[in-house]
């Protein structure tokens, strides 16, 4: 009787245990499941506060569309949209900022091949940015083959699959646009440096976008000829002043541009497309959403692309470190 009664409290401490041991496991699953839905709920709140930011970009350069002539904007960096937003204040101590900035301002990298053909005045203006930023290697011929659809290379320093499958890992030239500035990174010989260099001078827009003068930086401006230099290009940003450039005839006007032929082509003094970044804090979590829109003449603002894979901050000029 008494080895009878040992293995039968054996054995109910043995089932207790393994109830204990199955009764955790679920009790940590369930856990697990509740943090998971929760940080799934909070993830899908950040990203529709993050689309709240987009709709009230999109609202305020609808406002700005609506007091000038739709057809003919003019945009600059004393306009509203272009001014600090207050950052709203959400639930549990979180918080919404949204900035809206002019990629129009910026060297357009499309733009090289247009409608299938080379743009040489967009190639020319290239090749003086890169010596604008101390860059001495030919990127503008293979850019070129990058976004253009043969594969004969664009002069002798030009670079299509024959140079890309020999690299490691292989790889192809692109041969359409890019969708992303990031993208320049993979152009043959393109180094961490140079990419830095120019990241906070270039954009990756449609290739029918235009420069626009009211928003463009003192280095963007002084690419457009040979002849501009930095401090032209400083000049030319002064003459702005608060309320940008009128037209295209009262930016070609400027004393800095006397004689050199500078032509319209490719400038305009308004926007068609504007990048809005909203970041989202909610419950120790950051969330930014990259938002590319494009104002049409029409009155309508669009939305061409949104990332939520972007630190949210811009870039800033890199120099050469000192040897």
């Amino acid at each position: 009787m008494k080895r009878q009664a040992g293995v039968a409290l054996l054995t109910v401490m043995l089932v207790v245990a393994v109830v204990t041991l199955v009764s955790a496991g679920l009790i940590a699953r369930t856990q697990l499941a509740i943090r998971s839905s929760g940080n799934e709920l909070q993830a899908r709140q950040a990203a529709q506060y993050a689309l709240g930011g987009e709709a009230l970009a999109k609202a305020i350069l609808l406002r700005d569309l609506r007091q000038g002539d739709p057809r003919t904007p003019v945009d600059h960096l004393g306009e509203a949209w272009a001014r600090p937003i207050t950052t709203f204040a959400l639930d549990d101590g979180g918080s919404l900022s949204v900035r809206i900035e002019d990629p129009s301002g910026r060297f357009n990298l499309n733009g090289l091949v247009r409608n299938g053909q080379f743009n040489e005045q967009g190639i020319r203006q290239f090749r003086r940015l890169l010596l604008r930023l101390g860059i001495e290697a030919p990127y503008a011929e293979r850019l070129v083959d990058w976004l253009d659809a043969d594969q004969e290379p664009y002069g002798p320093n030009g670079a299509e699959d024959n140079q890309y499958l020999l690299l490691q890992p292989p790889y192809r030239a692109a041969n359409h646009a890019m969708s992303d500035v990031s993208e320049l990174r993979l152009l043959a010989g393109m180094t961490e440096l140079d990419y830095r260099k120019l990241l906070p001078y270039i954009t990756a827009l449609p290739g029918d976008a235009t420069l626009n003068v009211n928003t463009a930086s003192a280095l963007v401006l002084s690419s457009l000829a040979d002849n501009l230099d930095a401090g032209a290009g400083g000049l030319l940003a002064a003459a702005r002043g608060a309320t940008g450039f009128a037209s295209l005839d009262a930016f070609l006007g400027q004393p800095a541009l006397a004689g050199m032929g500078l032509e319209a082509q490719g400038l305009a003094v308004g926007s068609r497309y504007f990048q809005v970044i909203t970041e989202v804090r909610l419950g120790g979590r950051r969330q930014v959403l990259v938002s590319t829109l494009q104002r049409g003449r029409d009155g309508k603002v669009r939305v061409l692309s949104r990332d939520l894979g972007q630190g949210g901050l811009p870039p800033a000029p890199i120099k050469e470190p000192q040897s």
